[in-house]
């Protein structure tokens, strides 16, 4: 078990997380994703992103008032570099990988051409009809977004739950949790019933479990963190393929 996993910043034992927290953060970004993408998909492009924005905000606040409010527990611990290598190193092979199957063998399949008009229609949908805008979005995807979830993903739902069922109960929870509000995503895109959305939702889980495993490995965020945002470079690339298109 790691140094963080065994001492917490103020010197006092990990928590034992209350599982009504856990199981409120592994359900909740599901329910806004449902709301988002499926309940709201023909709603104005304005009223998305509120409901979005307010989502992400109950969602990423969520974790900080909890530690902080409920457990009374110090939140920031002194900064560490650890598993930077590492997350460089398990984003370089994901995102090679990524790009392998997609401009090898998925772009020109019919599946990705039924699947690039629905994302096309929603990137319209939101209001992304720029390159500018889709710049911008990745990069806050890129650089602030794969934070927040590694820090809610394996800050708080790894961690707590680690302390109930080990490594690897604590993986595959929580990683099927983060899992879980990509498949609503996916389904989407490719069909709830398709090949592609299991074998995509599949990969999702992947990455879960090797970022906790990186957490675990680095007592630290910032190799998953580094890694993520990698993979998440890597999507935006293969998004913009996709998207062109309709960008001015």
């Amino acid at each position: 078990m790691s140094g963080e996993s065994a001492r917490e910043p103020d010197g006092r034992p990990p928590p034992r997380r209350h599982g009504g927290a856990l199981l409120f953060a592994l359900l909740f970004p599901t329910l806004v994703a449902w709301v988002y993408f499926i309940l709201l998909a023909n709603a104005p492009a304005g009223l998305q992103r509120v409901v979005y924005a307010v989502g992400k905000v109950i969602q990423f606040a969520f974790p900080v008032y909890w530690v902080w409010r409920v457990e009374r527990r110090r939140i920031i611990r002194p900064f560490s570099a650890r598993g930077t290598g590492i997350g460089i190193a398990t984003g370089a092979v994901v995102v090679a990988t990524m790009f392998a199957l997609y401009f090898l063998w998925l772009q020109p399949s019919t599946v990705f051409q039924l699947a690039g008009d629905r994302i096309r229609t929603r990137i319209a949908s939101i209001g992304i009809d720029s390159r500018t805008s889709f710049a911008a979005v990745g990069l806050f995807y890129v650089l602030m977004h794969s934070g927040f979830e590694e820090y809610y993903w394996r800050w708080f739902v790894f961690r707590g739950l680690r302390e109930r069922f080990g490594f690897l109960g604590s993986t595959l929870v929580s990683s099927l949790g983060f899992m879980s509000h990509h498949v609503l995503v996916l389904g989407l895109y490719f069909g709830a019933l398709s090949p592609a959305t299991a074998l995509f939702s599949a990969a999702v889980a992947i990455g879960g479990a090797i970022w906790a495993w990186v957490y675990e490995k680095c007592d630290s965020l910032v190799g998953p963190w580094i890694s993520h945002a990698l993979v998440d470079a890597g999507i935006f690339i293969v998004g913009y393929d996709i998207a062109r298109e309709v960008l001015e």
